[in-house]
Formats: structure tokens, sequence, C-alpha cells
């Protein structure tokens, strides 16, 4: 097993990406502290993946909740080998409908979380020279009209994934970032319902968005993180690899009738 014996954190891992990269983790040998704000959806999971997970229910968007869940995952692990900042929140606004509160709420889930968690776990990483995996999004290229904050929120965090992978890199932590494309959540599914789409929408996708003709799969992306959280890389660090399924820089799509 790829992962055996590692001990990591995943945060927002009690629903879509995260906990399919938790899931991978444990199938891989990992013990993995699961997190999120519903304690009934986190006890389920805990309850199916047996004694490898434990749970800590906090919201990132408390400042001081970052140190409470690595506080939490060292006291029950005795140590961290790996992090996965998945926690993000997509909040929908145009330039014109951002005010300042929301500005900072967004920014705070999206960026300000991840430094934290950082923060409070480099110590932990550099002892066992872990990794830290951030997943961000295709939208901190430039993003979409109506995810102005959010877009700006992970741009930064590629940023600051670049810069934490100079700042520790010769303390033997990988600092790799992942700018994820449109994936099938059940979130997303049911945001897309919510707002007007029929109940079949993921099987029609134009082939400008998905060529496959399919969205990605939340298993797809946790297959890519567990390779980065198992070391096979090596010393390699400061990576930032898009998971979509066409180029994001300097794509012209074919054209079709």
């Amino acid at each position: 097993m790829r992962l055996d014996g590692k001990r990591i954190i995943v945060t927002g891992s009690t629903t879509g990406i995260g906990e399919a990269i938790a899931r991978r983790c444990v199938q891989e040998g990992a013990k993995v502290i699961l997190h999120g704000r519903d304690q009934k959806r986190g006890d389920a999971l805990c309850e199916e993946l047996g004694k490898a997970v434990s749970l800590h229910v906090d919201d990132l968007a408390d400042p001081e909740a970052p140190a409470r869940l690595v506080s939490y995952a060292l006291d029950t692990f005795g140590g961290l080998d790996g992090l996965v900042n998945n926690v993000g929140w997509p909040s929908r606004g145009t330039f014109y409908e951002t005010d300042s509160s929301q500005f900072d709420e967004i920014i705070g889930v999206n960026l300000k979380a991840p430094f934290l968690m950082v923060k409070a776990a480099i110590e932990a990483l550099k002892k066992s020279k872990g990794s830290i995996v951030n997943i961000g999004s295709v939208n901190g290229f430039c993003g979409e009209n109506t995810l102005f904050a959010y877009s700006i929120a992970k741009g930064g965090l590629m940023t600051m994934s670049r810069n934490l992978a100079e700042a520790f890199g010769r303390d033997g932590v990988q600092v790799t970032h992942l700018n994820v494309g449109w994936v099938l959540t059940s979130n997303e599914y049911q945001n897309q319902i919510d707002n007007g789409q029929p109940k079949d929408w993921h099987l029609n996708i134009p082939a400008e968005f998905a060529p496959s003709g399919r969205l990605i799969e939340p298993s797809e992306i946790a297959a890519n993180v567990v390779f980065w959280l198992s070391g096979e890389s090596g010393p390699v660090t400061g990576s930032v690899i898009e998971l979509e399924q066409y180029p994001i820089i300097g794509r012209n799509p074919e054209k079709s009738d």
C-alpha cells in the first residue's frame, strides 16, 4: 500500500472531493483525520471507514480552528505525515455583488484557512519530512465573472503553494498544488439542479467543457493526491498541476458546427 502508516489530515473530507481523497488514503493504508462541519455525516463516514479514521468537527472560517484541528491530529496519531488543504467555499458573486464582508469571508475560508493550517502543522511536517497538497481550482488563473472573490482566493493559494515549496524545501517538506477543473461531486450535481438544470444535465455536457464526454470524478482527483502524498515523486516540490481535461493556458477549443 502506497501510504502505509502515514498520518494525514484532509480538510473538508466528509463530502465531495475531500471524502474521495480520505477514502483513497485509507485504502492505501493511511490513518486519516476527517474534518467537516456536519457531525452526523462525519460520524457515518467514520463508522464506514473504521479505526483508520478519526473525526474533528470544526469550522475553518474561525481563525482558531486550524490549530485545534492539527492539535487533535497530533494527539490522536502522535505525528503528521501529510496535510491536504481541500476545504473550499465557491461562493458566487460578481465584482459588483461582492461586498467587503463577503470578500473577507471567501478569502478567509479559501486562502487564510489553508495558510493557518500550514502554520499549525509545519513543525510536525518538518519532523516527518511530510507532504502538503493544496487543492486549488483552474479559476485561480482568471476565473468566471460570477466567481470574483473565489477566483482571487484560489490565485493566492497557488502563489502560496509555490512560496511554501521555496520556504521549506530544505526541510524536506514537499508542497504540491492541484488546480482542479469541473468535477462531478454530489454537491455540484445538486447545485446545477438548484440553478434550473434537468436531472440528467451531467450526461449532456458540451464538448468545449468536457472533450471526453463526461465530467471528472472525485475518485480521479483522489488518485492524483495519493501520488503526491506517497513520496514517489522524490524531492520534487513546488509543482502546480492542472487536473482538467483540456489545456488551460493557450487553449483554442476545437470549433464545431
